[in-house]
């Protein structure tokens, strides 16, 4: 029988699950709890319009158990944050952009279901690292000019809409992909936010399925993300009301420098393993 993500090795930083009167729950030290509250409030404010700062969410967990458990720890979360943003987000979202995408989306994450027991977790950490980088020394180096916005196409959407399902169902870290083609639409921040929440809510649902037959949705990570979701919910919120005032200018200066320092994050990760 092919491995699943589940029974991949883990890493030192492996962890015990105790039987207690709630039921399963992962046994975390204080450092890990600490670095849990960090990552769920991270999922929130992404899902409340400030997209970057979720994909540092597997990062600081990979710090204290395998970056696959992560994922799995923190689907849960992510599905229900979306919720929240969905609420939101509920009228600003921009349809065809969306549209264009989420075929490539779709077909990301089966690859990634197909490819989950082959593909080193760090390669993939690597090469988002490398394109998001990229895409920000391009956009601080050369900056796009306001009023000209790029019109979305099908094939762009396609490769990146693809690239970034992958990389989320990997890791959750398809927020820089994602960006490299949603930026040059030059959308409105709302309208940014809203797209950006509706598309990785669309691929969380989708990803409920494979994480669940790789059995990455055990008891242990679904009690503890539960004791999560509501500090993310509570940064939805947050990042709403922070996205609302933002202006625009501004807010696609943090994104940019927000994706500049993600990415290096992630090559070093990747790099020191």
């Amino acid at each position: 029988m092919a491995p699943t993500l589940a029974n991949r090795p883990v890493a030192r930083h492996s962890l015990r699950v105790m039987q207690g009167e709630r039921g399963l729950m992962l046994e975390l030290s204080v450092t890990g709890w600490a670095l849990a509250v960090v990552a769920a409030i991270a999922v929130g404010l992404s899902k409340g319009g400030l997209a970057m700062v979720g994909i540092i969410s597997v990062p600081l967990m990979s710090l204290v158990m395998s970056p696959v458990q992560a994922a799995g720890l923190l689907l849960p979360i992510y599905v229900v944050s979306d919720v929240g943003g969905l609420i939101a987000f509920r009228r600003n979202f921009d349809r065809r952009v969306l549209m264009l995408a989420l075929p490539g989306a779709m077909a990301g994450i089966a690859v990634g279901w197909a490819t989950a027991s082959i593909v080193p977790v760090r390669g993939v950490t690597l090469i988002v690292g490398v394109i998001g980088l990229g895409f920000a020394l391009n956009a601080l180096i050369r900056p796009l000019r306001e009023g000209a916005p790029r019109r979305a196409s099908g094939a762009a959407a396609t490769i990146w809409g693809g690239m970034a399902g992958y990389t989320s169902f990997v890791s959750h870290a398809g927020a820089p992909l994602w960006q490299v083609y949603a930026q040059p639409l030059r959308l409105s921040p709302l309208i940014y936010a809203g797209t950006t929440t509706w598309f990785f809510a669309i691929g969380n649902w989708i990803k409920l399925i494979p994480y669940a037959a790789l059995g990455q949705l055990s008891l242990a990570n679904l009690a503890t993300a539960a004791v999560l979701m509501p500090l993310s919910l509570v940064a939805v919120w947050a990042g709403l009301r922070l996205v609302r005032v933002i202006p625009p200018k501004l807010f696609y200066q943090l994104i940019t420098w927000g994706l500049l320092a993600v990415s290096l994050r992630l090559i070093w990760q990747a790099v020191a393993g």
